[in-house]
């Protein structure tokens, strides 16, 4: 356990200075949510009713899609998953660090988010907090065991970029956190339902905690962690 608890730590203090992290669970977020912040209450009021979980939404999928994959590159594509077997240590060990490393550094972000919706737009706070804070918790976690899959899968960075792309920008602007998603044509609105993003955006919503939003959410997480087993079974053959 100490050993585990150290391990922890070691991949928080790695990326607490990572550009990486730093650019994509916080910087960005933060930039975006100020500036859309200010033209999404200004130009549509009553988006301060689901605006900290519009924002959220956002932060969380640009850490999980953009940020933690690139962390499991250096640690599964370099000579480290030498070291791990050289010395014993659970090949899995890397994953499990960094998976929780993002999401604690997702939550400060999440909790930074809130706390400034309150001050600068006055937005409103969710009516069920508990509720609110588990359903981000379970959003968080599915979409950074998704992200674990790219970050297991893709070897190249140059490669990794794209497909991350490719899957954080659809899961945005068709999860219904930018417009109403059924303004979409039917194919596109259809499309949105893929992405976890848009699940988890309704189930933070007021009331919106349910099984009717939940189960997609516990059937992508299933799979993801079937996929990220194989992946690290192939990793340990290696």
């Amino acid at each position: 356990m100490n050993g585990f608890l150290y391990s922890v730590a070691l991949q928080w203090k790695l990326d607490i200075r990572s550009k990486s992290l730093l650019i994509t669970c916080y910087i960005v977020p933060l930039i975006f949510f100020l500036l859309m912040g200010g033209i999404f209450t200004s130009v549509m009021p009553e988006m301060r009713n689901t605006l900290i979980q519009s924002m959220i939404v956002m932060s969380v999928s640009m850490g999980a899609f953009v940020g933690l994959p690139p962390s499991l590159i250096e640690t599964y594509g370099s000579d480290m998953n030498k070291v791990y077997k050289a010395n014993g240590v659970p090949i899995y060990l890397g994953l499990v660090t960094a998976l929780i490393s993002a999401f604690v550094h997702l939550m400060i972000s999440c909790v930074i988010i809130v706390l400034l919706s309150l001050l600068l737009f006055d937005a409103a706070l969710p009516a069920q907090l508990p509720a609110f804070f588990f359903a981000l918790a379970i959003y968080t976690i599915v979409s950074l065991s998704v992200g674990s899959i790219l970050g297991l899968m893709i070897k190249s960075q140059a490669k990794l970029t794209m497909i991350a792309q490719l899957l954080f920008l659809p899961s945005i602007m068709l999860s219904g956190i930018m417009f109403p998603i059924d303004l979409l044509p039917v194919f596109l609105e259809k499309s949105g339902h893929i992405f976890p993003a848009f699940w988890g955006y309704r189930l933070m919503l007021d009331h919106g905690f349910c099984f009717e939003n939940l189960w997609y959410l516990v059937f992508m997480f299933c799979g993801a962690v079937i996929v990220c087993g194989a992946l690290m079974k192939r990793q340990k053959a290696k």
